[in-house]
Order: structure tokens, then C-alpha cells, then sequence
């Protein structure tokens, strides 16, 4: 388990370092404002995408539905084609009518600003039917337990952007949008390249193309599998994808404050996400094979025994980021983003929206770990309801902070609906199982250490408020 894990979490560190150098020029050449907006609000769409698909819905359902299937092959690529065609045809549509893509995106953005933005929106859409060949490709592999190539694969989209800033330079920050944008469909066919060469060298080719051979032939066999796959993740898809919606209201409402708000929630975001990708995400993906294989063969106490091994694992990771990520906040904005075009002023506001973001930590991560439980048992229906509930509280408190603490408003909204989705999933896994897991040593260990290390961290942050 913890190989799987680590394997992940290496891979996702080497992307988010380089996703950080990615930003630390994008802030330098472009700052915040209307340009580094209009890109922002143009990655948005296909970036929430990738976010449901390749860190929840899609894997969550389709694994335990592949592994219990009497078909696979066929199975698999009759999926494929369904959900590749759906996105093909958003994707044309998207491209045929930007501008309405992107007053959906971004309602607040004037006439002008959408003209501006639209050629953006259409040409980052494809990164959209990229990534999903992509999640498709990892999928398989992590049902043979390879989980390398993808996690290191997202270096690729980052590496591409660095490049592409790179040759932008003394251009204008429009070009440096189109060049940012080509770079982001560059960066989808690279994954896609390697995610190939890793299904080539695993010999599951044969499998694909006999699925594809055979759909014709054989697809009236894998009817009730298929009616059963679609009834199942639409459910996941709205269960999973409650922060990435939270995330793409935040857009929706900042496009209403001062230029720049859009920024301050992606930069600040950007910060929040590096914990919650390297821990919680890293921890979630190896794990559910194992867990859905265990319930599947009706184990639950294993299954239970690798969910509390986790636990402890993840938390005492979170609450030690969340601590340093509240505590030295302005540090880290400050050290990460604060040249070029990046003010002291941007500085500020970023570190106020990453606070708020921060204290929400810790039940964003540990609710990934839990809601596998609910995917591996096939409750995605319930799962779909604690988002719908997450969501509405969302929304209410974003529409509540919004006026008095701005972008920074938008962020505790969702960190408190964090908190709202993490309850209600601990009532669904079960009280009682979560309090047995409580019951441990490691309880007293971590208040004592999440005390010691708020200590340490404020002496750090007052040497370190000297030299900045």
C-alpha cells in the first residue's frame, strides 16, 4: 500500500514543483489582472473536467464495474466510445460558440473582455477529449496496480507551459495567453504519448483493440454492465466533483469583484491543492483498487484495517501542512509569486484567500479517504446526495461573505462546505467505525505535535517577517 502511495506522491510532487515554477512565471509575466484572468477563466472549464474525471467519477466507478465484468475488453471500449463522443461533440460546440462558453464561465467579464477570451476558451477546450484518452489509459493501468506513469505524467502539461512562457518572452501578454494556451493542448497530447507507450509495454494493446474488434459482434452481451456502469457514475460524477463545482462558482462570482480576484482564488488554490494532491488524492488512488477488491470479496475487515492505516497517515500529513500553511501563509505567497508583475498588493491578497482555503484541509483530505468506502460499496447515489447538500452550503455562504471579505469570502464558503461533506460521509461510513478508529495513541500524538509545531512555525515566521 505505502509503495503505491509514496509512488504517487513522488510523481505529484515533481509535477507540483514544477506546477509552482509554471506559476512563479506566469505571475511574473502576466501578474493578476484582466490577461492572467482570461486565462485562468479559459483553463477553467477543461481543468474542472479532468478534475472529476481523473481524481474521482470515472476510476471510481469504472474499475469495480471492469473488474467484475465477463467481457472486459468489449466493455471497456464500448465505454470509451460513449463518453469519447459525448465530449467530442461538447468540445465542437464549444469551438463553434466561445463566446457563450465563455459567458457561462464568466458572467461578470464585460462584452469586450468575452471577446477577448473566447478564442482562448475554445483552444484550451481541447485539452478537455485529451485527458480523457488519458484517464482512460490510467484507469486500466491502476488496475494492474501501475500507478508511475500517470503520476509523473501531469509534469508533462506543466513542463509544456514552462516552455511555452519561456518562448513568449518579450511578447505580449496576449501572445503570452495564446502561447500559454497552445502549450495546454501541447502538454494533453504528451500525456496522452506516454500513457500509450505504458499500455504498449504492459501488453494490454491486445485487450483494447480485441474490445474494439469485437464491440459489433459482442455488445448485446455487456448490455445490463453498461446500463449498470451509466446509473452508477452520474451519481459519482456529482458526488466527486462538489469542490472542482465550488471551484468553478468561485470564478463565476470573483468575475463580479475587482480585476485580479480571479487570480488571487487560483494562485491561493494553487498553494491549497499541492497537500491535498501529494497526500490525499496520492492516498485515495492507490488505495481504492485494494479496497473495492477486499469489499467486492466481501472482506470488510481488511478493508477497514488498510482504511485506518491511512488514516493516521493522512492526517497527521494534513494537519501538519494545514498548520504551516495558515501559520507562514504570507511567507509562502511572498517567496512563491511576489515579482515582475506580482505586487505586494497581489501578495496580500492572495495570502488572505489561501488562509481561508487552509483551515478547510484537513476535511477535504480525509473525506477522499472516506468516500472510497461509499464508491467500493456502490453507494454512489448517497454519495451524490452529501455533495448536494456540500454545494447548497456552498452556495449560501458564498453569497453571504462575498460582500463583506471578498475573494477571501469565496474561500471560506468552501471550506466551510468542506466541512459540511466530511461530516455528512463519516455518518454514512458509520460513527461508530470512525470513532474505533479514533480510539488510538496516535489521537494524543498529534494534538501534542500539532501544538509544538504552531509554536516552532510562529518563532520561524518571526525571524522570517525581517528579511521580508
Amino acid at each position: 500500500m505505502f509503495k503505491a502511495i509514496f509512488t504517487n506522491s513522488f510523481g505529484i510532487l515533481i509535477s507540483r514543483i514544477l506546477g509552482f515554477f509554471r506559476d512563479l512565471l506566469t505571475a511574473s509575466a502576466l501578474g493578476a489582472n484582466i490577461y492572467s484572468d482570461i486565462f485562468f477563466v479559459a483553463f477553467k472549464l477543461p481543468n474542472l473536467f479532468r478534475r472529476i474525471f481523473a481524481e474521482g467519477a470515472f476510476t471510481q466507478v469504472f474499475i469495480p464495474a471492469y473488474a467484475s465484468s465477463k467481457h472486459r475488453s468489449v466493455f471497456s471500449a464500448n465505454i470509451f466510445l460513449i463518453f469519447l463522443s459525448i465530449i467530442l461533440i461538447i468540445t465542437l460546440f464549444v469551438n463553434l460558440l466561445p463566446g457563450l462558453a465563455t459567458q457561462a464561465i464568466a458572467v461578470g467579464f464585460d462584452d469586450k473582455t468575452v471577446e477577448i477570451a473566447s478564442p482562448f476558451v475554445a483552444i484550451n477546450f481541447w485539452y478537455l477529449p485529451l485527458i480523457f484518452m488519458v484517464t482512460f489509459l490510467s484507469t486500466l493501468l491502476q488496475y494492474k496496480h501501475h500507478f508511475a506513469t500517470t503520476a509523473f505524467s501531469t509534469a508533462l502539461l506543466n513542463i509544456s507551459l514552462i516552455l511555452a512562457l519561456f518562448f513568449s518572452q518579450d511578447k505580449s501578454q496576449i501572445e503570452i495567453v495564446y502561447y500559454l494556451s497552445f502549450g495546454v493542448v501541447i502538454g494533453g497530447i504528451l500525456q496522452l504519448i506516454v500513457h500509450m507507450i505504458a499500455i504498449y509495454n504492459l501488453g494490454l494493446f491486445k485487450l483494447i483493440f480485441g474490445g474494439f474488434k469485437y464491440l459489433k459482434i459482442k455488445s448485446k452481451l455487456i448490455t445490463n454492465e453498461t446500463k449498470k456502469f451509466k446509473k452508477q457514475f452520474f451519481p459519482a460524477i456529482w458526488g466527486n466533483s462538489t469542490p472542482q463545482v465550488s471551484a468553478f462558482l468561485d470564478t463565476f462570482l470573483a468575475s463580479f469583484l475587482v480585476s485580479g480576484s480571479i487570480s488571487y482564488l487560483y494562485y491561493a488554490n494553487r498553494i491549497f491543492q499541492l497537500p491535498l494532491a501529494l497526500f490525499a488524492i496520492a492516498t485515495s488512488i492507490a488505495l481504492f483498487p485494494r479496497v473495492a477488491g477486499y469489499i467486492k470479496n466481501k472482506d470488510d475487515t481488511q478493508a477497514l484495517a488498510f482504511l485506518k492505516k491511512a488514516f493516521w497517515f493522512l492526517t497527521f500529513l494534513l494537519t501538519a501542512s494545514a498548520i504551516g500553511g495558515i501559520v507562514l501563509s504570507h511567507e509562502i505567497t511572498w517567496l512563491l509569486f511576489q515579482r515582475g508583475s506580482f505586487t505586494p498588493e497581489d501578495t496580500l491578497n492572495t495570502t488572505l484567500v489561501l488562509q481561508m482555503y487552509m483551515i478547510g484541509l484537513l476535511p477535504y483530505g480525509l473525506q477522499k479517504l472516506f468516500l472510497l468506502w461509499l464508491y467500493a460499496k456502490e453507494q454512489q447515489l448517497r454519495a451524490a446526495k452529501i455533495a448536494t447538500f456540500s454545494l447548497g452550503s456552498y452556495i449560501l455562504f458564498a453569497l453571504t461573505l462575498i460582500s463583506p471579505m471578498g475573494a477571501s469570502g469565496l474561500a471560506l464558503a468552501g471550506t466551510i462546505s468542506g466541512f459540511v461533506g466530511f461530516t455528512l460521509t463519516i455518518k454514512a461510513f458509520g460513527v461508530k467505525n470512525f470513532f474505533d478508529i479514533l480510539r488510538n495513541k496516535n489521537a494524543l500524538y498529534l494534538v501534542v505535535g500539532s501544538i509544538l509545531l504552531t509554536i516552532l512555525l510562529i518563532i520561524f515566521k518571526e525571524f522570517a517577517s525581517a528579511y521580508i
